[in-house]
């Protein structure tokens, strides 16, 4: 029977090997993750019906698929970049 966290305790048994060789240079990256605030504040959707043809529909659902995401989401993000670009 095994007891739990048994595995584990066997994959973390080698000691690591630590040395005293330099790090080389050393860079400092800004922070890029938003910050909680920011998360907190999601944009704003609202749910509308559209027809669509089917034609696009399955190319979206086809695509989306390849990248493991929503279609309805891609369709979303197509628009919002759509309407990024022209309003500049």
């Amino acid at each position: 029977m095994q007891v739990t966290g048994e595995k584990v305790k066997k994959s973390m048994s080698k000691t690591i090997q630590y040395t005293d060789e330099p790090l080389g240079e050393v860079k400092l990256v800004s922070d890029f993750l938003p910050s909680p605030e920011q998360l907190a504040l999601k944009n704003r959707h609202t749910k509308i019906t559209i027809s669509l043809s089917s034609e696009s529909i399955a190319y979206f659902k086809e695509v989306a698929k390849e990248h493991h995401m929503q279609y309805q989401r891609m369709i979303r993000q197509l628009l919002d970049n759509y309407v990024a670009q022209h309003k500049k």
